[in-house]
């Protein structure tokens, strides 16, 4: 079953998520880099998960800046389907050190999506 999952891209996670907790009064569910800055942070509130990943060289208020994490059973095949209805692959599937399987892609609109699946 596909999962759906926002992604947002700041030039610090940490304050993004301090802020988002704070204002959701959302749990700290995860949290990549276990010391130091954070790399991505995710928060959960009422079974709801929002993740922030940090890019230092992001601008804030660009558009592109938030992308959709969409968790899929096999990546590969995504991809296939995606270029099959308009989508554009911009990064074929790479097995990321934290566990996934990750390709990035743009939609037909150019939204960022990355295509996800444990491996």
């Amino acid at each position: 079953m596909p999962t759906v999952e926002p992604v947002v891209v700041t030039p610090d996670a940490g304050a993004l998520a301090s802020f988002y907790a704070d204002l959701l009064d959302a749990e700290v569910v995860e949290r990549t880099l276990e010391t130091g800055p954070a790399f991505a942070v995710t928060l959960q509130v009422d079974g709801l998960r929002l993740t922030l990943v940090t890019d230092e060289e992001v601008a804030t208020g660009d558009p592109g800046r938030v992308l959709l994490s969409i968790g899929v059973e096999d990546v590969a095949a995504a991809v296939g389907r995606l270029e099959d209805l308009g989508g554009t692959v911009l990064a074929r599937p790479q097995d990321m050190a934290w566990g996934e399987r990750v390709a990035h892609a743009q939609d037909p609109d150019g939204n960022a999506l990355n295509l996800t699946q444990p491996l």
